[in-house]
């Protein structure tokens, strides 16, 4: 059970805070639910307790393990299937895991993507959505602003693109 001022993340929608953890009635249930406010976008989420840990909530990562996440996002990149409709399934297996190397992963090789060949609508979603998960967990676990955060993982990805675009 996590606690009030814990730093969690919530698969599929990203980093946050326990604001506090409260007792709602909803469609006639009463159970607690954990209220967590993300930094990104300035949301509140509300997380039954009970189901916490089937849905995968886990603590934020540490320090090094976030300078692990950015330094992996200036690697080469992992093979993307070339059919639309499977690439978009593994990347979307990818951010529901809830792991944050994963979801680099998929930044990484869409940001990629997009440089070279562009993105498709729903792709292009699917980049949005992974960056503002990977920018919410890298904001509370270095506890930068976003917009410092998103410098960095935007001169990362720049560089490594750059790199692999001379190489070609």
């Amino acid at each position: 059970m996590f606690n009030v001022g814990d730093k969690i993340v919530y698969p599929m929608h990203g980093a946050g805070v326990i604001e506090s953890i409260e007792e709602k009635e909803i469609l006639g249930q009463r159970q607690k639910y954990y209220i967590m406010k993300m930094p990104v976008g300035d949301i509140k989420v509300m997380i039954p307790t009970i189901n916490a840990k089937d849905i995968g909530i886990r603590e934020v990562i540490d320090r090094d393990e976030a300078d692990q996440v950015l330094g992996s996002l200036e690697n080469g990149f992992s093979f993307m299937n070339t059919n639309w409709n499977k690439r978009y399934r593994e990347n979307m297996e990818k951010i529901k895991s809830g792991n944050i190397f994963e979801v680099a992963d998929v930044v990484k090789n869409l940001a990629h993507r997009d440089k070279e060949k562009g993105l498709s609508t729903g792709e292009r979603k699917m980049l949005n959505n992974a960056r503002q998960i990977l920018i919410s967990e890298l904001v509370l676990a270095n506890e930068m602003p976003q917009n410092e955060v998103e410098q960095v993982i935007n001169d990362k990805l720049n560089s490594i693109i750059e790199l692999i675009s001379e190489n070609n």
